[in-house]
């Protein structure tokens, strides 16, 4: 009899450690761990980096992005049990290189038509220090390229998929990210839309196509590095640029004091890349 209960408490402590493990396995118990997780790290390192200047201020941010890569890495290996192809080391430096191209040209032909357009005219800001605005966009950019695609990509679109498939994960994590900005300056339920279409869907169109995080991160990073040297408010957010730029026009053409992201020009170049991206996306998964 003892030997029969002594085995039926290990059955009952084996099925609560199962328990246990099969819940913290849940895509949206560790979506939200691991969101926690990379939130906290962005909250102790960006005040440090802010405070800091120039390389000192890089180096901060080349550290939280490690760290927060490292917290993502941890919660898909021990939290959801699973392997982690996304950010792979294997070809990392050429797709990220692609995506740091494609977000060049996304942003360059934008900047280009609203020019054309006259709403926009650049003028070289010649009391700029060049060495600070290089450092600063591209930390500024590195920050939120990393941080937002482990969040929203790596945890948030592969923990939908994983419940209801990729096309509602594409959706929804559009939907949060063009949401996640109606907090910034100058932000209207229009340019949500605007960051809803040009970047959620053409970032989540990227990993979909890529299935891998770095040319996502590499195109968001060359999206908001290249604004921030133009001297283009990055979502709301007013950059000292290496120009100084005149707006002119209706905000639907120049996006207004939210910046390039608010022009409905972005949004209809966007689609032009987010189409052949879904078609081979789709060709991805036929094979």
């Amino acid at each position: 009899m003892k030997k029969m209960s002594a085995h039926k408490e290990k059955q009952h402590i084996g099925g609560k450690l199962s328990t246990g493990r099969l819940l913290w396995r849940f895509p949206i118990i560790w979506m939200i761990v691991g969101t926690i997780g990379i939130i906290l790290v962005d909250t102790l390192f960006r005040p440090l980096a802010e405070q800091a200047k120039g390389v000192a201020s890089l180096l901060l941010t080349l550290t939280a992005v490690i760290v927060a890569i490292m917290v993502f890495r941890l919660t898909m290996k021990y939290l959801a049990r699973r392997s982690i192809p996304e950010i792979s080391r294997k070809r990392a430096g050429i797709e990220a290189g692609m995506g740091l191209l494609t977000g060049a040209i996304f942003i360059t032909v934008s900047t280009l038509i609203i020019v054309a357009a006259g709403g926009y005219s650049f003028q070289w800001a010649s009391t700029a220090d060049t060495g600070s605005v290089l450092i600063s966009s591209i930390t500024t950019a590195l920050n939120a390229a990393i941080i937002e695609e482990l969040i929203f990509r790596g945890l948030m679109f592969q923990a939908i998929n994983k419940l209801a498939g990729n096309w509602l994960a594409l959706a929804v994590t559009s939907l949060f990210f063009g949401a996640a900005h109606l907090g910034n300056t100058g932000a209207t339920l229009w340019s949500a839309f605007a960051i809803t279409i040009e970047a959620g869907i053409l970032l989540g169109a990227a990993f979909l196509w890529r299935r891998n995080l770095w040319f996502p991160m590499g195109l968001h990073f060359a999206w908001n590095a290249l604004e921030g040297l133009l001297g283009i408010p990055v979502s709301g957010h007013s950059t000292a640029g290496l120009f100084t730029v005149k707006v002119n026009g209706a905000a639907i053409l120049t996006g207004g004091d939210f910046g390039l992201e608010g022009s409905i020009v972005p949004v209809m170049v966007s689609l032009l890349i987010v189409i052949p991206m879904l078609i081979g996306a789709a060709r991805n998964r036929v094979r």
